[in-house]
């Protein structure tokens, strides 16, 4: 049974001069190795449950436990080398001259002797596949590559959890596949724990869980068979839907009788194909 690494307990916050709470007592626990995705309309409070997981922001209710610890005023610099947070514009996160400057800033902080670090910085460019690139300006990297340079500067520090804050909402259809297929050979490597806020459905689709937030408060969570089978409900919140439920409704509408179960793409395609011989 897998370990639990994130619990959250009945958090609310609201910010400054804020009319209404952006989160309202919101619990959820996470286990060491799953990937999660967080999915909700704009404003819904995604991105602040996200900062409140390694103390960006602090609940004025309920309470953050990472990794077995408390997260509090004691906690929060070791609650921080566990989560690491990759952001929308990675534009944001570089602070080094040089590609392998900007990934040994973070190491450098945490006081890593010389050589290990040289050996991290080699191991995480490898990974993300931007070893060739160790001499470049991160100003002269296409968006794709400035945001596998910024995973390196996360996975170096050899983080238990890893963020994904809109991660790949500025790249294009081929360079989120890319983002996200580098970020899943990772996890699967170091058995990970991915927490990914994304707008991109076909990317939560892919999820062993998914938290919906609505208005500050978690609506749903379950696996993507579960959530995604209420989807006339996730319409109405302004969301989308898996392209293989919109064509189950395409078909439903044609008088083609469909599976009432969630299906995704390799089902659906399984079960066109058995269709298809049946006529």
């Amino acid at each position: 049974m897998s370990k639990e690494i994130i619990r959250v307990e009945g958090i609310s916050f609201r910010y400054p001069n804020g009319e209404h709470n952006a989160l309202s007592n919101v619990s959820f626990s996470i286990n060491q190795g799953e990937w999660i995705a967080v999915i909700g309309p704009n404003g819904s409070g995604k991105s602040t449950m996200a900062k409140m997981l390694n103390g960006l922001l602090v609940p004025f209710a309920g309470e953050v436990h990472v990794n077995g610890m408390h997260l509090n005023d004691e906690t929060v610099w070791a609650v921080r080398k566990t989560i690491g947070m990759v952001f929308q514009n990675p534009d944001n996160q570089f602070v080094g001259a040089t590609v392998e400057d900007d990934v040994a800033f973070g190491l450098e902080n945490n006081g890593i002797e010389r050589n290990e670090m040289k050996q991290r910085i080699q191991s995480a460019l490898e990974q993300v596949r931007m070893h060739h690139f160790m001499k470049k300006e991160p100003a002269r990297l296409s968006g794709g590559q400035k945001q596998r340079v910024a995973i390196a500067g996360i996975i170096a520090l050899l983080p238990d959890v890893i963020i994904l804050d809109e991660a790949t909402a500025m790249l294009d259809p081929l360079g989120r596949e890319e983002i996200i297929n580098v970020v899943r050979e990772i996890k699967e490597k170091y058995n990970l724990t991915v927490i990914s806020i994304t707008h991109d459905i076909d990317e939560a689709n892919h999820a062993d869980r998914i938290l919906v937030f609505q208005e500050g408060e978690l609506r749903y969570q379950g696996s993507p068979e579960k959530i995604f089978s209420v989807g006339d409900e996730l319409i109405n919140m302004g969301l989308d839907i898996p392209f293989t439920h919109k064509l189950k409704a395409a078909l439903t509408t044609k008088g083609v009788e469909v599976p009432e179960e969630y299906l995704n793409e390799e089902e659906l395609i399984q079960w066109l194909s058995q269709s298809l011989l049946k006529m």
